[in-house]
């Protein structure tokens, strides 16, 4: 099987961190200037890596190898948050052009075709997972139209001054491949304290998102009794409340829910609130479940409508995610592939966090691995992972690649 070259993979991750570095972090939002830099060098390295490399029109940067199919096609994104740490994505793309050289230098998985990619904007500067919506067709049109950055430029608009208007896009090539892999640090916790160095991931949970807007009469804070108000930021604090009694009755260990944004108006302290909202967002692998808390929701706006006091709406903020299934064959191999790496130091797990397979699962067979985040940090400047996770993990990476290729050659 391939070994990989450990100090050429730490390196690669090193100088790609180089690009937008701030101490420990990363600032490369998708689009940037300096996103756009990083991306014209991991063009170059797959080039040198014997992979015929493309920068496509929407950012996407793939390496496709020249051997015959069937192919595997391993990468993640390159572009961060924009306060990021350096392995969220970063290092998934570096695993495939890893990958793709370990495969390449061992006569006995020389002849098999792995292709490197970085995806565009999966964090969402613009239009979250652009790049592999885009290269697996599923590209909403308005969408893309109505996209803009978070300092109100278009998205069209940013095209055309980092020069891809008129660069032709990449679509997957049809036969070609036999599945996607990704591997991404967990993002968490649950490997650092179990002792772990592996997660092999079941299934990318789904996404729920909410808004619930209180309507009541803005009024004076000191003379309306409480008997005649209408205090709109009373209902929606009921409601946060009744929600955090209420979902824990329902939920398993890996659900989440986050009241992550509240408005009250006109938010002064001498002043009965007219209008309240809140922002609520839930995840969870069981679509079923997700039903149920949107049920628990709607229950709490017919209660809080019935007393006749306050007006409450609640609707969703977002398009729901639906959970995304992990190929059960592909998950063999990576879980084989770990126990020979690190044995009994590996678990399954599903994924809380969204990353492009979420989208090219409707497309191909996806995996995906994780290796241990110190502290379970993640989207701050101090992501970290040791050397020796990551090393570990790219080995798993290439031997479950090897795997699934000589299966089906």
């Amino acid at each position: 099987m391939p070994k990989i070259n450990a100090d050429r993979l730490l390196k690669d991750l090193r100088d790609l961190r180089a690009f937008g570095a701030e101490g420990n972090g990363v600032v490369r939002p998708a689009f940037s200037d300096v996103d756009m830099e990083s991306r014209r060098w991991l063009a170059e390295r797959f080039t040198n890596a014997g992979l015929d490399a493309t920068l496509d029109g929407v950012g996407n940067v793939l390496g496709r190898s020249r051997k015959s199919g069937p192919a595997l096609i391993i990468g993640s994104h390159s572009d961060t948050q924009p306060r990021g740490g350096w392995l969220d994505g970063a290092m998934g793309v570096i695993y495939g052009l890893e990958t793709a050289r370990a495969c390449a230098e061992d006569p006995a998985t020389a002849h098999l075709a792995v292709d490197a990619v970085s995806w565009q904007d999966e964090e969402g500067a613009y239009l979250g997972c652009i790049g592999s919506r885009s290269w697996c067709g599923t590209l909403n049109p308005a969408n893309e139209a109505a996209a803009v950055g978070r300092d109100g430029t278009p998205l069209a608009t940013r095209l055309r001054e980092v020069g891809l208007t008129d660069t032709p896009r990449l679509s997957m090539e049809e036969g070609r491949y036999t599945g996607y892999l990704e591997a991404h640090i967990e993002q968490g916790a649950y490997l650092e304290d179990a002792g772990e160095l592996i997660g092999v991931v079941t299934a990318i949970v789904g996404i729920r998102g909410m808004w619930i807007k209180c309507y009541g009469a803005q009024n004076h804070a000191g003379t309306t009794t409480m008997a005649r108000r209408k205090d709109a930021a009373a209902a929606m604090f009921e409601i946060a409340h009744r929600i955090n009694q209420e979902f824990p009755k329902l939920a398993n260990e890996r659900t989440v829910w986050t009241i992550g944004q509240a408005t009250i108006e006109p938010g002064a302290s001498s002043i009965i609130p007219g209008y309240a909202e809140l922002a609520l967002q839930f995840r969870d692998s069981d679509p079923g479940l997700l039903d149920a808390f949107e049920g628990i929701v709607a229950k709490l706006v017919t209660e809080i409508n019935a007393r006749g006091v306050i007006r409450v709406e609640a609707g969703q903020s977002r398009p729901p995610i639906i959970p995304s299934i992990m190929d059960a064959g592909l998950q063999e191999h990576v879980a084989r592939a770990a126990e020979v790496t690190a044995p009994g130091k590996w678990r399954r797990m599903p994924s809380a966090a969204g990353h492009d397979p979420m989208v090219i699962h409707q497309k191909l067979p996806c995996a995906m691995l994780f290796i241990p985040s110190i502290d379970g940090i993640s989207h701050d400047f101090a992501e970290d992972s040791h050397d020796a996770d990551i090393v570990t993990g790219c080995q798993v990476m290439a031997d479950a690649a090897a795997s699934i290729l000589l299966a089906v050659k």
